[in-house]
C-alpha cells in the first residue's frame, strides 16, 4: 500500500469510527474501483458497522460508501443526484464525449471525487453526482466545449441506460488475463504486463495484479485508461489448440 492509499485507508477508517461512536450514518465521497478494493480489505475489522456501496446504477463503477451502525439508518437515502445535460440546439452541437462533459464540470472547480459515473447517449450526458452540488452544477454549467447546454436535475429512480458495445473476436493461447487484455485493446502482452502489475486492472470490481489470473465467461474487466469489456463467450478451439473468444467492449 503506497502513501496515498494509506491516507485513504485511514480516512475511511475514521469515517467508520465516527459512524460507530456517534451512532449515525456517514457517507464518503465517490470511490474508484481501486479505492473500493482498499475499503473491502478493511471490512472485517469494522465491527458494529454495516457497509453499503451505491453508485446510482448497476453499471456504475464509481460509488459512495455508506457506513451504517448496526440497526441504524436503514431508511437513510444515499446522497446521490442525477443531472441531465444536453445541447440547447443538437443541430449545431459538437460530438461530445465523456471526457468533454467531465472536463466542463471540473472546470467549475468541482473535485472529481464529488462526481460519479457519466453515461453518454449521443450528445446527451446523464451525470451522477453528490446531491449537495447538483444545483450548483445546474446553475453554472452552460457550455461543454463550444456547445451551449441545458442542465437539469432529473429523477434517478427512472434512469435507464443501455450500453453500446463493439464486438471483438479473436484467438488467444489461454484465458489468462494478460492474453485477453492484449486482444481486447490490440496491444502486446509485454505492455499489458506492466499495466496489470501497476494495479490498473479490475475484474468484477476487484483489483487483480496477477498476469496469469484466469478469466471466465461473464467476467467484467475494467482497465483504467483503456476501457471495459465483458467476456461474452469462449466459442471454440482452433486447430492449433488456441481458444477462439468473443468480447463485448463498451463503446
Amino acid at each position: 500500500m503506497n502513501k496515498e492509499e494509506q491516507i485513504l485507508y485511514n480516512h475511511l477508517k475514521d469515517l467508520a469510527n465516527t459512524a460507530f461512536r456517534r451512532n449515525y450514518v456517514v457517507f464518503s465521497d465517490f470511490l474508484t474501483l481501486n479505492e473500493q478494493s482498499i475499503l473491502l480489505s478493511m471490512k472485517e475489522n469494522l465491527l458494529g458497522i454495516h457497509i453499503e456501496l451505491e453508485g446510482g446504477h448497476t453499471l456504475a463503477e464509481r460509488k459512495i460508501v455508506c457506513f451504517k451502525p448496526i440497526g441504524v439508518g436503514s431508511d437513510t437515502p444515499t446522497p446521490l443526484c442525477l443531472l441531465k445535460v444536453e445541447p440547447k440546439n443538437s443541430k449545431f452541437s459538437d460530438e461530445l464525449t465523456h471526457r468533454d462533459f467531465l472536463g466542463a464540470i471540473l472546470n467549475l472547480g468541482i473535485d472529481r471525487c464529488k462526481i460519479g459515473d457519466i453515461f453518454v447517449q449521443n450528445t446527451t450526458a446523464f451525470i451522477i453526482c453528490n446531491d449537495l452540488i447538483g444545483n450548483f452544477i445546474c446553475d453554472h454549467l452552460i457550455k461543454v466545449r463550444h456547445t451551449s447546454v441545458d442542465c437539469a436535475i432529473t429523477d434517478l429512480s427512472d434512469f435507464t441506460f443501455e450500453p453500446q458495445f463493439t464486438t471483438i473476436k479473436g484467438s488467444v493461447s489461454s484465458t489468462r488475463l494478460d492474453a485477453i487484455l492484449a486482444l481486447a485493446f490490440r496491444t502486446s502482452r509485454s505492455k499489458i504486463t506492466g499495466y496489470i502489475e501497476s494495479e490498473k486492472v479490475f475484474v468484477n470490481g476487484k483489483s487483480i495484479t496477477s498476469n496469469s489470473y484466469m478469466l471466465k465467461e461473464g467476467d467484467i474487466v475494467s482497465a483504467r485508461g483503456l476501457g471495459k469489456f465483458i467476456i461474452s463467450s469462449y466459442l471454440s478451439k482452433t486447430k492449433k489448440d488456441r481458444l477462439f473468444i468473443e468480447l463485448n467492449l463498451y463503446s
